[in-house]
């Protein structure tokens, strides 16, 4: 039975309670919270990815994904605040949709989390490879900085610092909530700086043709920039620690996610009004519009270079190619240089978040046992740790952010999907329970949210999608030929360890 095989919420519920926490959230700390853990990656690496896709409507595109995050967010923090557990959508679909829903979403979410640290390290790597080219005159060969699908051989940057985290994992890392504030505020500091430069100074004409791809192109940006958002969860699970949360939840995940959203859209403005420089998509011979982070887009890329052309489209470093080109260079270096700070950070709390779904998924049975076996000197879970961290090199190493983006975010928007279905669900089969938090007007709202998820499902690339189908179909086999037989709760013994005991603790809060 497909609903078969649930996790006993009470059990669940019955030790969460022994680590209630206090509330002392408000509205605007929570918003302050879901601000510091959204803003960042996503603006500083896919704005390119976008302009190939949409072109200047790619403002369109931002809005469209924060509102199908809004309504998700709200699905989202009810279920957080009745299960404040470790486990996130996995442990949700467990109690209430059952293992093998539950075990989709956990598969799901390695490529949320996996994948998307990937797309960060090669982000990371365009901003410190143009920071070292433009400060110091060193040029590195393309052969050595890209993937075979962007026209090179290897991401060697991308790798290594993919590789620096996995080792900073296994031996355990006490990064401080203090520095973690600090890399946000240079985050954020950073891409205001970029307004403040680049806004003034924006030309009209630069917008026009707004959509050159049409409505079609405006919702395959918006399902890449929802990686851009990826974050937002953090204040839904911070629900148990909220004062009145019914009334300080909606305002504080709308509001960051407006305010967010109009931070990305003037920052997007600012890139695609930049006097001088073209944010419309590369085409081929054709007039065909190329595929993002494609050889053929390189190759084109280069040829449009040599003739003196300036395409947004075209950098790994959008925002720091564009104060380049409008008269401030070093502002541009430091924004590179900020970047390169702050992101590794994300890279971090991405595969720690990894190691966590595999973790609680190991102690349930469904994984092998060796995956929760945690290093005698390190504490640390230090083997999954380690294959999570190859798996991050080699997609670092080979595939463009874009790709990786976006096969993320396939993970993310079905697991998202999922918690909104259990919603509903549960408010049905269970409509007594205590929730700190209800979703308001959830017939309206957990509908709209499934449907904007696979609405950005759909509007992703085909490659993305027939890859997650792949993924799924592996994921299947793994269940019924490895997963189910050992299931704890399939054999009747009920280990919830809903108090996170022998987890070991994330080194700073989750931020984008």
């Amino acid at each position: 039975m497909i609903f078969g095989r649930v996790k006993p919420l009470d059990a669940i519920l019955e030790t969460a309670a022994k680590k209630s926490l206090h509330r002392s959230l408000g509205a605007f700390q929570l918003t302050m919270l879901g601000i510091g853990a959204v803003i960042g990656t996503g603006i500083f690496v896919l704005t390119a990815e976008a302009a190939q896709k949409a072109g200047p409507g790619m403002m369109v595109s931002f809005i469209i994904a924060g509102v199908v995050c809004a309504f998700a967010a709200l699905c989202y923090a009810e279920m957080a605040s009745m299960v404040p557990v470790s486990g996130s959508a996995y442990t949700y679909s467990y109690a209430v949709m059952g293992e093998l829903i539950a075990w989709l979403v956990g598969w799901a979410l390695i490529l949320e989390y996996a994948v998307a640290a990937g797309a960060v390290s090669v982000g990371w790597s365009g901003y410190v490879v143009g920071l070292i080219q433009h400060s110091f005159g060193i040029h590195i060969p393309d052969s050595l900085v890209l993937g075979p699908f962007d026209g090179g051989l290897i991401n060697l940057p991308a790798m290594a610092i993919a590789s620096l985290v996995t080792w900073l994992l296994v031996i355990g890392t006490k990064e401080s909530a203090t520095v973690n504030a600090v890399l946000v505020a240079i985050k954020v500091t950073a891409l205001t700086l970029f307004i403040v430069l680049a806004v003034p100074v924006m030309n009209t004409p630069q917008f026009s043709p707004f959509a050159p791809t049409g409505f079609v192109g405006i919702s395959m940006a918006a399902a890449s920039i929802f990686f851009a958002y990826v974050g937002f969860d953090a204040v839904s699970t911070a629900a148990e620690e909220t004062k009145n949360p019914q009334r300080n939840m909606p305002i504080g995940l709308i509001g960051s996610l407006a305010i967010c959203t109009i931070f990305y859209m003037l920052v997007a403005a600012g890139v695609i009004g930049a006097p001088g420089l073209s944010t419309q998509p590369v085409v081929d011979a054709a007039g065909a519009v190329l595929e993002p982070g494609s050889r053929e887009l390189a190759q084109q890329c280069a040829a449009r270079a040599a003739e003196g052309f300036k395409d947004v489209v075209c950098s790994k470093e959008a925002l720091a190619f564009t104060l380049r080109e409008i008269g401030w260079p070093q502002i541009g270096n430091l924004l590179g240089l900020a970047a390169g700070l702050a992101l590794p950070s994300v890279i971090l709390m991405m595969m720690f978040g990894q190691t966590r779904i595999f973790f609680v998924m190991s102690r349930d049975g469904l994984l092998p046992r060796a995956f929760s076996k945690i290093h005698p000197t390190f504490h640390t879970p230090h083997v999954i740790t380690i294959i999570t961290g190859v798996f991050v090199v080699l997609f670092s190493a080979f595939f463009p952010v874009g790709q990786l983006a976006n096969i993320s975010n396939s993970g993310t928007l079905f697991a998202f999907a999922a918690v909104s279905i259990a919603v509903m669900v549960l408010r049905r089969t269970d409509p007594g329970r205590h929730r700190p938090f209800r979703t308001p007007l959830v017939n309206i709202t957990a509908p709209i949210s499934i449907l904007g998820c696979v609405y950005l499902f759909v509007s992703l690339d085909h490659k993305s999608i027939i890859l997650f189908v792949i993924w799924a179909v592996i994921g299947l086999g793994v269940y019924f030929g490895y997963s189910r037989s050992r299931s704890h709760v399939g054999r009747g013994v009920i280990e919830t360890h809903e108090d996170d005991a022998g987890i070991p603790p994330p080194p700073v809060p989750p931020v984008n």
